[in-house]
Formats: structure tokens, sequence, C-alpha cells
């Protein structure tokens, strides 16, 4: 006769249960490595049209490809990519949501704001940069100056009657340290990005305003528009005709980057999935054409080379704002 133990009945139920356990701890293990299970979401902080919208829709695209999932993209545009950032930062770190970033919302927010909602290196993780891009100063066709050296002239002619849209840190920057090293008094309004600066800037609303390559050559080709200089120490590509501003204006430069980060706290394995669809994708000869096709010239960084970075341009931007003598919001 066989004698049924409470004990031996509980040690099997126990044994039953911890196997159980196991299972559904390799099962959930399982699950989490088949990374990406659903879409990716791409913020972008500036409104569509702007370069970064250019960009960020390429690389979303690619990425998604890359991944094996659909990527949507959403632009949430205002204070200066403050409000994207900071839904980026808000978000799970789980590698579903990232931030098309750019050294506004990395760097100049730094010395653009006494207080930011955010920590642009403690609140996101790396995930590699993109390329750069330069700024033109650009007027409408019939403005009386045909270059900057007359520009100059102009505006010390007729201090503090000329207006300037900006809708980035870039925008700001380029002209404020203009004004500063070159001795002229503009008015600042500003936008939520460069496109609806550019458009009151063809009304006749502005008399200049500073646009990214991209936007501004498909203005300047339009033929309503004209590029007086790049703010870059070098001609920019896709805009070879533009002489740089530090042509007339002595060590006058600057410029912009794009970048693509996480929230904080990605776990390590995902980030090294994301971080080689990354690199794939920037290697490829079709991804680098179009971003060249928006006027960025295509600088590859991946995550750790894209951190220096942004320690390194933090430095940099609270120099320029400095130098431009914008006092912090």
């Amino acid at each position: 006769m066989t004698i049924h133990h409470p004990l031996k009945r509980r040690a099997a139920r126990f044994a039953a249960a911890a196997t159980l356990s196991l299972l559904a701890a390799w099962s959930g293990q399982a699950v989490a490595q088949a990374y990406p299970a659903k879409p990716l979401k791409f913020v972008i902080p500036f409104s569509a049209g702007s370069a970064t919208d250019a960009v960020g829709r390429i690389i979303a695209q690619a990425m998604g490809e890359a991944l094996g999932q659909t990527a949507t993209v959403e632009n949430k545009a205002g204070a200066n990519g403050i409000l994207g950032a900071e839904a980026v930062k808000g978000a799970p770190g789980d590698g579903y949501t990232f931030l098309v970033t750019t050294s506004t919302t990395q760097a100049a927010n730094v010395s653009l704001y006494k207080k930011l909602s955010y920590d642009p290196v403690k609140d996101f993780t790396p995930i590699g940069k993109i390329g750069e891009t330069g700024f033109i100063l650009m007027v409408q066709a019939d403005f009386p100056a045909k270059d900057m050296k007359e520009f100059i002239a102009y505006g010390k002619a007729n201090p503090g009657k000329l207006a300037y849209g900006h809708g980035s840190s870039g925008s700001l920057v380029s002209a404020a340290l203009l004004g500063q090293m070159a001795g002229l008094d503009f008015l600042s309004v500003p936008y939520k990005s460069i496109p609806p600066a550019l458009t009151d800037l063809l009304g006749g609303n502005l008399q200049f305003a500073f646009a990214d390559v991209g936007n501004a050559v498909s203005q300047m080709n339009g033929g309503r528009l004209r590029g007086l200089g790049v703010t870059t120490a070098k001609r920019a590509g896709k805009a070879a005709q533009v002489p740089p501003i530090g042509d007339t204006v002595k060590d006058y430069a600057m410029g912009a980057w794009f970048g693509v980060m996480a929230p904080a706290n990605l776990p390590a394995d995902v980030k090294a999935k994301v971080g080689t669809a990354f690199a794939a994708v920037m290697a490829k000869p079709e991804v680098r054409e179009k971003i060249a096709g928006v006027g960025i010239d295509v600088d590859y960084q991946d995550s750790a080379q894209l951190a220096r970075t942004i320690d390194a341009e933090i430095k940099k931007w609270s120099g320029w704002v400095k130098a431009a003598n914008i006092t912090p919001e």
C-alpha cells in the first residue's frame, strides 16, 4: 500500500511551481530578447519642413527598415526644442521612443535658459550622430545689399531697423553673433522653427533670417530669396556659391549638428541592437545621399563618440552665446 505523506505532496507541488516559474522567466526573457516587438516612434522637436524634420524622417524610415518594424514620426515643436526633449525624457527607456536631436536641444539650450527642464546628458542615452549643417543669411531678392560687405554697411546705416526671425538656437546665435562681431543692432523675432520665419521674410515682415542650408537652397532656387553668406568656416557642399561670412567678418564661424537619442537607462542589449542598426543605416550610400540632399553633411559617430561631442558642444555653445551677448531666458 502506498502512503501519500502530506510533506511529500507539498514538496511535489513546490517543485512543480518552481519549474513553472523557471519556464515563465525563460519565456519572459525570450520575449524581451525579441526586440523590437512593436512600432518605433521618432520625436522631432521642430516643425515639419525644418532641417531636423527632413533628416529625422530619412533616419526614421531607414531605422524602421533595419530593425524590421514600422517607424512613426511625431513633430512636437515649441520652446526651442524643449517640448520634444521633455516628451522623450518622460518616455519609457525601452527602445521604442527616440529623439531626433540637434545642437539646440542637446547643447545650446543649456546656455540659453536659466533653468532647463531636462538634463541633455543625464536624461538621455546617445545613439549616434547623423551630420552637420551651417546657416545662410537670407534676404529678399530686391534687398539693397548684394553681398556681406554691403549688408554690414546697410545695417550700420540703419541701426535698429533690421528685424530677423529665428526658429532655433542656430538661427538665433548666427544673427546675434554677427551683430556683436560686426557692430550691428538688430531686432529679434522668435518663431517655432525656421520655415515660418522664412514665410514672414518672403512677406516682407522681416529683413533677413538665417536658414539651415537645406531650407536656404530651396528658397534660393525659387528665386525670391538670396543667400549672402554661410556661417561655417568653409563653403557648404550644397551651396558652394555662397561665401563664408568669415571672409568678411574675421573669425566668424558656427554651425549645428543632428543626432539620435533615447531616454536614459536604455537596456544594454537594446542599446547594442539599436546602435548596430544605426551604424548600418548610416553606412548605406542611398541614406547618405538623401541626407546630403537636404543640405546636411554626413558625419557619423557612434554612441560613445556622440557623448563626447555633446560634452564639447555644451562648452562651445556657451562661448557662442556669451560672445553673442544673449541673456538667458
